[in-house]
C-alpha cells in the first residue's frame, strides 16, 4: 500500500541517521560512492524518494558553498585572452 502520509518521528531519525552516515562515508572517501554504496542503499530505503532527491541537491550545494568558503570565487577564465 502506496501511503503518501508524512513520515513517523522512528521514520524521519532513521532516514536523518542513514543519511548522516551515508554522507560521513563520503567525506571520508573523498565522495567516492562506490565505497560507500551499502549505506547508500540503506539512506534510499529509510527516506521517501523525494527526500533522497533533495538530500542529494542540498549535499551538492553545501559542498559548493563550502568550497566557495575557503577558496573563494574565482570567475571562469576568459577564452582567447593573450
Amino acid at each position: 500500500v502506496g501511503r503518501m502520509s508524512a513520515p513517523t518521528q522512528e521514520e524521519r531519525k532513521a532516514c536523518w541517521g542513514a543519511r548522516d552516515e551515508f554522507w560521513q562515508c563520503l567525506d571520508s572517501h573523498g565522495d567516492d560512492a562506490s565505497k560507500c554504496a551499502e549505506l547508500r542503499q540503506c539512506f534510499e530505503a529509510r527516506c521517501p524518494q523525494q527526500w533522497v532527491k533533495y538530500f542529494d541537491k542540498r549535499r551538492d550545494f553545501l559542498k559548493y558553498k563550502r568550497k566557495l568558503e575557503t577558496e573563494g570565487y574565482h570567475p571562469p577564465e576568459t577564452a582567447g585572452k593573450s
